[in-house]
């Protein structure tokens, strides 16, 4: 695990290289650089960027996700090498003494455990050693994840890298915090997302940690396998029209319970206007307001929930505290408020793969006028990405 470290990391790095030729394309110049033709009419890196918006956000956050990997190895290769060089040891000679050695091998109750829950015919007696193998190597890969987490802990460690970026559309989406905090979290949810009730009390803490610097805006993404999604989303938007939509938002997540006659009791336990809200929730008024939501979120190209965009900086899937608090705090070190992520319709957004590395602008919505003369979302554009079906998914 450790011999191959720094070979894993060089790879890693070059893998980065490679695809940030095609996630950092240098300069107006190569926007109007060709990258195909079609029967003498030449495509563009520009064209790609404006038609294929959506597709790219996805495939610029794998890239970060690849590269933040390898950062994170270079990250550990640094700490090994500084405690090694301070005592005056090669890192094998380090890891040998702090981790290798100190692993035990298991005792012949703990093989015979082990065995027990193998589903194998071979005797005991003919796995023993690739069981004391197994067993030593797991030992092992969990003791050096947790001496570089000494290390780490120790040290002075802070990643730059930041996600990619697209512009969102806040519109009067419910949101909680200052109106001026230098730091807006957008989050699309889906209330019976079992990912999305996994991360609320950490958003809670966030917002705890950072009080006064962090606000949080709410956007309903339900997903069509959750029968019960989208009407409680209706729910709380009524609950919003008498001023309790993070109350119920809460709730929803705190005790899943999302029957129609449940998200009505939620009301009368908030003591709303139970009329007023059963008016709202039966005649389906805010239907519409969440289906706005849900396609925003087809024109970004999200296909799963939770999704967050911080200052404008996509993480997606079942993202940890620990990654939400590190890209806050680059964006409360920036100093720049959020600039990215505007209360109006979506217009000409920007991708970046790092926090100083710009990438040429992306048309994230145009309108065109259609054969009746009306408007319509220009074919290509992220307006018009496909709608999420069978394959949207939570993001693990």
């Amino acid at each position: 695990m450790f011999i191959s470290r720094t070979l894993s990391t060089l790879i890693g790095l070059a893998l980065g290289m490679t695809l940030n030729a095609f996630a950092n394309p240098a300069g107006g110049e190569a926007n109007s650089a060709a990258v195909a033709e079609v029967s003498g009419h030449k495509l563009t890196r520009a064209d790609l960027e404006q038609k294929q918006a959506a597709k790219l956000l996805e495939a610029r956050y794998q890239y970060y996700l690849t590269e933040r990997e390898a950062v994170n190895r270079l990250i550990e290769d640094q700490l090994l090498e500084m405690r090694a060089s301070r005592e005056h040891l090669t890192v094998e000679q380090l890891l040998e003494r702090d981790v290798t050695s100190q692993i035990k091998d298991p005792t012949e109750d703990q093989l015979q455990v082990f065995y027990e829950g193998l589903q194998t015919k071979e005797p005991f007696a003919v796995v023993r050693e690739k069981i004391v193998a197994t067993l030593r190597q797991l030992r092992l890969a969990k003791a050096g994840a947790a001496y570089l987490q000494t290390l780490r802990d120790a040290a002075d460690v802070r990643i730059d890298l930041a996600p990619p970026q697209a512009e969102v559309a806040v519109d009067n989406a419910p949101r909680r915090g200052p109106q001026d905090a230098p730091v807006l979290i957008v989050e699309f949810a889906d209330y019976e997302c079992p990912y999305c009730q996994q991360i609320h009390p950490e958003l809670n803490k966030l917002e705890e940690e950072f009080a006064g610097k962090v606000a949080l805006a709410y956007k309903d993404f339900p997903l069509p396998m959750h029968p019960r999604a989208e009407k409680a989303a209706e729910a709380a938007r009524c609950a919003a029209e008498q001023g309790k939509f993070w109350e119920f938002h809460d709730a929803l997540f705190d005790d899943h319970q999302m029957e129609l006659a449940q998200l009505k009791e939620h009301a009368r336990t908030l003591k709303l206007d139970a009329a007023s809200f059963d008016q709202c929730l039966d005649a389906g008024e805010q239907a519409a307001a969440v289906r706005k939501d849900f396609a925003q979120a087809q024109r970004l190209g999200l296909t799963g929930t939770p999704a967050f965009f911080v200052n404008g900086h996509f993480l997606g899937g079942a993202v940890s505290y620990s990654t939400l608090r590190e890209v806050v705090e680059q964006q409360l070190a920036a100093s720049v408020p959020s600039h990215t992520v505007r209360q109006r319709s979506i217009g000409q957004g920007q991708y970046r793969s790092a926090a100083h590395r710009s990438l040429p602008q992306l048309s994230a919505c145009e309108k065109q006028t259609s054969a009746s003369g009306g408007e319509e979302w220009a074919e290509g554009s992220l307006c018009a990405w496909d709608r999420p079906g069978p394959q949207a998914i939570h993001r693990p």
